[in-house]
């Protein structure tokens, strides 16, 4: 059976689940020294991105099946769901209030500046400039700045004994700004998400086989890996606090390692779209990946740590604030005109290694 013969070749399914009985075995010996700490931690981390690689590939064979923007948003809720389920086994591994607030700064800096940063060079490099639809960035920035102004900056200036009422009200809002943003990209103005020139007509002679993608076998891999990736991330977590207090590392260094695992499979997926002049589908991953990280992140996190009685800190400190603002006014300044080029990829790439030099600060 087809079918079967198809499955047996996921091999990062089975890598999942063989990592996962050897390391629970030797769990409590490892995290002992740390020597086995670190081997915990990388083994895992390594089992974790490869898994990760098997929902970039699920997730772009159903986007060849349904198509842009269908495509790109299974893959970025698919990333979202992911590091969803990271930040909530890690929060209550480490009772870390920020923990949440950190990591969807640090998505947002790795989708913007080093996931489109670094395609833009690359398909720069190749194509000179790389077209796109220009509305679909000025619908994603225009909603960047509403989401994060609401969620991240307005807190500052709540009273205390307001806030958590403000948290649950900012739950509403956000899934109500998710439902109208997804009608609006699926339905009404489709067209702002896509570029004409990227639409692959069959030639006479040639068959399309995209009718031939079984959805239901992607699907049903894509949510294993996603599965897989959570339960490696539970007992990640144990092996990342572990080590960060071993080195004295801030636990912000948790957090940027959150949402590289929770971006590998857009990382994935964007590249190869830069490389085959497809920066529609770029634009679309990193921006909508950031949108769906503070759109749907946000509203887990606070439903969550109420029901788990966690304190929870959603409010940037400055330096956040700084880097947050100069991000998406590169943004509305480089994508305001339909192309991309190496210049504006050098500009969001340098803001990146900003960022990672301030973890450390």
């Amino acid at each position: 059976m087809q079918v079967l013969k198809d499955f047996s070749k996921e091999y990062s399914l089975f890598v999942a689940i063989f990592t996962y009985f050897i390391i629970t075995y030797f769990e409590h010996t490892l995290v002992q020294t740390t020597l086995g700490n670190l081997i915990g931690f990388a083994v895992l981390f390594a089992a974790i991105i490869y898994a990760a690689m098997s929902v970039a590939h699920h997730a772009e064979m159903l986007a060849e099946k349904f198509g842009e923007p269908y495509g790109t948003l299974i893959l970025t809720i698919s990333a979202v769901v992911v590091e969803i389920v990271i930040i909530v086994i890690m929060m209550i591994h480490e009772h870390n209030a920020v923990l949440a607030r950190d990591t969807i700064y640090a998505a947002i800096m790795l989708d913007i500046n080093g996931l489109l940063g670094l395609s833009a060079i690359i398909g720069g490099i190749k194509y000179g400039e790389q077209p796109y639809n220009v509305d679909s960035s000025n619908s994603y920035l225009s909603m960047l700045l509403v989401a994060l102004g609401i969620a991240m900056v307005v807190p500052h200036f709540i009273d205390e004994v307001h806030i958590d009422n403000y948290m649950m009200f900012n739950v509403v809002i956000f899934i109500l700004l998710y439902i109208t943003f997804t009608r609006i990209q699926v339905n009404s103005h489709k067209y702002f998400f896509e570029y004409t020139a990227e639409v692959e007509v069959c030639e006479e002679g040639e068959h399309c086989e995209v009718h031939k993608i079984n959805g239901w076998y992607h699907s049903i891999n894509l949510v294993l890996a996603i599965i897989a990736i959570g339960v490696l991330s539970e007992i990640l977590a144990v092996f990342m606090g572990n080590t960060l207090q071993t080195y004295g590392l801030p636990l912000a260094i948790g957090a940027v390692g959150v949402a590289v695992i929770s971006a590998a499979p857009e990382l994935i997926t964007a590249v190869r779209a830069a490389l085959d002049n497809r920066m529609q589908t770029v634009i679309n991953i990193a921006l909508g990946a950031s949108l769906a990280t503070v759109l749907l992140t946000i509203p887990a996190v606070i439903i969550v740590t109420r029901y788990m009685g966690m304190d929870l800190e959603l409010s940037i400190t400055p330096v956040q604030g700084v880097m947050l603002g100069l991000t998406l006014l590169v943004s509305i300044v480089n994508f305001n005109d339909g192309e991309t080029n190496v210049l504006e990829g050098f500009l969001h790439v340098i803001l990146f290694v900003v960022f990672a030099f301030l973890l450390f600060v």
